[in-house]
């Protein structure tokens, strides 16, 4: 980036107000901490949908629920089907989707032609038959991260969704479509840290992963994560999030990675490593390391990125900047609330302010986030579905047929919401299963350029 361009992004964020958060934005202050908060969102009024999308969810594990609960907040989302190989995940689900279809077999959802879209939020193992299936039917298929638990599985994945030109392939890397993130990756771009030096992330949650039923080939089936052969581990489920949103704002792949792990708790017949820790190699950005347990819950989760004059650290849908004394003036502290916690002084940073404003108590209390990064991810899957299906539609109904080169050329003009591609999904997916299968050999691993090429 050129320094008009880094001039530019400063002179927008003079022009923004900043404003302190809760209890949490109270404690990392007293550290020194900066909040950098995306513009201010307040609970939308209930709207007539400008479109609505007919989706599928294949999967009712935690995730397809919370998925299938997030669309059904949306008007733009008609819950049409849901999908479970286990009748009781369906049952469960009637109270809150009482309209939908349910059905345990996926083909019955791909052969509905009403259908549109589906969200394939099954096992990662299961994901590539689905996906294909999918798109074969003619989908805009929205698919969990990891793609899958093999990289030849993944990159199989990968072509069919670059392939599928006249249709939406999303990947479940939702940091990639929220509005918070990308208005702290401008931030971090117009080099408020400084020179990057290393960066740190953490998933801390103490559970088994291990799930009951009375049933043994369901109580097997559902263990899937707990078997080397179809887990792609803790780095793979839980840190495919934190290390792609690393890659993402440093805007590199790393070269290497070194991986440790063992069963420190859950001895339970398991043969996956409930404790890890990962170290990333990057190619001038400094190391990342990344630390995943299920065996203590302390310091939960969060990723930070260190740079000379100030680190950045993201828990849950926040983000904070603690700057260096000899950091440069940015021009915005003008604007900006100061509060002196002990003897440091904290900054409250908040984007798409016009005017200095002060803030209060109130102000600070009545303030909420409205929308997750799943729930912004979503909205960009249902518009751009949305989108590419009625341009799709109107260039064959105009020209009578679909070629390829025209169609993309096409596509380009479209306004489409910021999301997770199936080059995202794949790069992803090759960096936390070769870490996982660094973790399982304990040894350093080197990433190979062609091992990210589709």
């Amino acid at each position: 980036m050129n320094q008009d361009e880094a001039n530019k992004i400063l002179a927008d964020l003079d022009r923004r107000n900043f404003l302190k958060g809760g209890s949490a934005a109270t404690l990392l202050s007293m550290l020194g901490a900066v909040e950098l908060r995306a513009p201010a969102q307040t609970a939308p009024a209930p709207k007539k949908a400008a479109f609505r999308v007919n989706v599928g969810v294949i999967g009712l594990g935690a995730w397809g629920r919370e998925i299938t609960h997030t669309l059904l907040k949306k008007p733009e989302a008609n819950v049409a089907a849901l999908c479970d190989t286990y009748g009781p995940m369906l049952r469960r689900m009637n109270r809150y989707s009482p309209d939908s279809k349910k059905v345990e077999n996926y083909q019955e959802v791909l052969a509905d032609e009403s259908i549109q879209a589906v969200c394939v939020a099954t096992g990662t193992p299961q994901h590539k038959r689905i996906v294909l299936d999918a798109i074969k039917a003619g989908k805009h298929v929205y698919c969990e991260a990891p793609l899958a638990h093999t990289i030849d599985d993944a990159r199989i994945i990968a072509r069919a969704g670059r392939d599928a030109f006249a249709q939406v392939f999303q990947v479940g890397l939702n940091y990639r479509g929220d509005s918070q993130r990308h208005f702290v990756k401008d931030f971090f771009r117009s080099g408020a840290g400084g020179r990057t030096v290393m960066s740190r992330v953490q998933w801390h949650k103490k559970q088994s992963w291990r799930y009951a039923s009375p049933n043994n080939d369901r109580q097997k089936a559902i263990n899937w994560r707990l078997s080397k052969k179809l887990s792609p581990g803790i780095v793979g489920e839980m840190g495919i999030h934190q290390i792609d949103n690393n890659s993402w704002f440093l805007e590199q792949l790393p070269v290497a990675v070194t991986g440790f792990g063992g069963i420190m708790h859950w001895r339970d017949g398991r043969d996956v490593p409930d404790t890890v820790q990962c170290v990333f190699e990057y190619p001038d950005k400094g190391n990342l390391i990344f630390d995943g347990a299920l065996t203590n819950s302390f310091d939960a989760d969060y990723e930070a990125i260190y740079g000379t004059f100030a680190a950045i650290m993201f828990r849950g849908q926040k983000a904070w900047m603690f700057k260096e004394v000899d950091s440069p003036a940015l021009g915005w502290e003008v604007y900006a609330r100061k509060d002196t916690f002990f003897k440091e002084l904290g900054i409250a940073l908040v984007a798409n302010a016009t005017k200095i404003s002060v803030a209060r108590d109130e102000d600070i209390e009545s303030e909420q986030y409205t929308n997750t990064p799943l729930a912004n991810a979503l909205d960009g899957f249902l518009h751009n579905s949305n989108e590419v299906g009625n341009a799709v539609k109107n260039f064959k109904e105009t020209f009578g047929f679909l070629d390829k080169d025209s169609v993309l050329d096409y596509l380009k003009s479209l306004n489409l919401k910021p999301a997770a591609t199936y080059k995202d999904g794949f790069e992803a997916t090759v960096t936390v299963l070769t870490a996982n299968d660094a973790v399982n050999q304990h040894k350093r691993i080197e990433y190979k350029p062609e091992w990210f090429q589709v």
